[in-house]
């Protein structure tokens, strides 16, 4: 098996370099509005001839042609050239700038896309839906801006909301502290006006029996001294019983042994004393006899 490079070739001895002719291997003119190229099919489709289905992306050697008098409002419209995958029939197609897309020209017929089909409108009607559509667009900024208002004073409210309520909690909860203060200072005065114990209640007792017991002996007193200035002669001694009274009252409480002090033996004058008046009965003492 010889080598696949070689440097050296062979040449037969009967070889005349004279007589070897110059070949060109001419390609087929084309010209310069069609080329060859590599493209993907835009659609799926299905060939006329053999039913075959091709679908969308398939890659395939088409030729590309530019017509000169095919444009759409001054964009050129181009034409591709592919052959079918089983029976290699041609199958025609071209570009779409009205409706952004593909129509097929022959050999093939696009499969059924309901998104894709749209109604033939004249300029006026293209005119009037983009006005309309652009009239939506603009309703559609427009509510997304008062939508975005509304959702800024609801935002307001609400904080406004949160501080009022702040406030109204601070307010009642000053006036509690206030309150409970105003109760705590009013027990106290009453805690302090009030006796503490019951020997405190007590000590109050004796303290009101005392004072009243008082005002009694300085009534009694001073009816006695009154009694004696109305007498002309000199006084005479009391007697046993007003001695017993007398000693009753400023003893109490009296002891039941304490001893009674002696009546003393005094003249009785003649004249007849008056009646006394028992104080010591009125203010609800007791005398013992």
């Amino acid at each position: 098996m010889s080598e696949r490079k070689v440097l050296s070739k062979y040449y037969p001895p009967d070889f005349d370099p004279s007589a070897l002719t110059k070949r060109r291997n001419k390609k087929q003119k084309e010209g310069p509005n069609v080329q060859t190229v590599r493209l993907m099919s835009p659609m799926s489709m299905r060939c006329t001839r053999c039913g075959e289905f091709i679908y969308k992306g398939r890659k395939f050697n088409a030729r590309k042609e530019k017509p000169e008098s095919e444009n759409y409002l001054g964009i050129q419209i181009y034409r591709f050239y592919i052959r079918c995958t089983r029976c290699s029939g041609e199958i025609i197609f071209r570009t779409d700038p009205k409706n952004q897309d593909y129509a097929i020209v022959s050999g093939a017929k696009r499969n059924v896309e309901p998104w894709r089909q749209t109604i033939d409108e004249t300029d006026e009607q293209r005119l009037d839906r983009l006005e309309a559509e652009q009239a939506e667009e603009a309703g559609d900024a427009a509510a997304e801006q008062n939508r975005m208002e509304e959702l800024e004073a609801k935002t307001l409210e609400a904080k406004r909301e949160m501080d009022v309520a702040d406030a109204l909690d601070e307010i009642r909860t000053r006036n509690a502290r206030i309150a409970r203060a105003d109760h705590r200072e009013h027990l106290e005065t009453v805690a302090l006006a009030r006796p503490t114990s019951e020997e405190e209640l007590l000590r109050q007792q004796d303290e009101e029996d005392a004072k009243a017991a008082r005002e009694a002996f300085a009534a009694a007193r001073a009816d006695v001294e009154a009694e004696v200035e109305d007498a002309t002669e000199p006084e005479p001694a009391p007697a046993p019983a007003v001695l017993d009274k007398v000693a009753t009252i400023e003893h109490i409480p009296l002891e039941e042994d304490a001893p009674r002090p002696a009546a003393q033996s005094l003249k009785v004058q003649a004249r007849r004393p008056k009646k006394k008046t028992d104080f010591a009965a009125k203010l609800g003492i007791k005398i013992k006899k």
